[in-house]
C-alpha cells in the first residue's frame, strides 16, 4: 500500500489529472490499483487486525463500531469517525470514478489523508504489539 500510495501521490492530481483518466490506460490501472489497496487495507484493519488485538486483551467488542472505540480508547486509532468517513470514502472512489471529475478529485484527495491515518494505524498497532512483547524474536526450540 506504502508504494502505491507514494507513486501515485507524488504526481500532480488535479482536475484536468483527472479529466485524462480515461485516455490514459496506466493512470487508471494506478488508480484502480489504489482503490483495490485502499479498500483491502481498511477491511483488513477494522474486521481482522483491531478485533484480533481486542480478542488478545480479553475484550470482545460486537460491532464496527465498538471495535473502532475500542481502538480508539486504546490509541491505535485517533478518531472513530474518521475511519468511518475512509470506509465511505472508498464508495466514492469507485462509483464517482468518471461521473464527477471535480467529487473524484476531492475523493481522491481526501484518499491520500485518509491513507496516511490508515499506515499510521498499523504502526500504532505494531508498537502496541511490540511494547507487550507479544511478538518474539527468539527462535522457539
Amino acid at each position: 500500500m506504502t508504494y502505491t500510495h507514494q507513486t501515485l501521490f507524488t504526481q500532480n492530481i488535479d482536475l484536468l489529472w483527472v479529466q485524462r483518466l480515461g485516455e490514459c490506460e496506466d493512470l487508471s490501472e494506478k488508480i484502480d490499483a489504489f482503490v483495490s489497496r485502499f479498500s483491502r487495507l481498511q477491511d483488513h484493519i477494522g474486521e481482522k487486525l483491531i478485533p484480533r488485538f481486542a480478542a488478545l486483551l480479553g475484550e470482545s467488542p460486537k460491532s464496527l463500531l465498538d471495535v473502532l472505540n475500542y481502538a480508539e480508547k486504546m490509541g491505535w486509532i485517533t478518531d472513530t469517525l474518521s475511519f468511518i468517513s475512509a470506509r465511505k470514502l472508498r464508495n466514492l472512489l469507485v462509483h464517482d470514478y468518471m461521473a464527477d471529475p471535480e467529487l473524484f478529485l476531492q475523493s481522491l484527495q481526501t484518499a491520500n489523508v485518509a491513507t496516511t491515518m490508515l499506515i499510521s494505524i498499523v504502526n500504532n498497532l505494531k508498537r502496541y504489539a511490540d511494547s507487550i512483547e507479544l511478538i518474539s524474536t527468539t527462535p522457539l526450540a
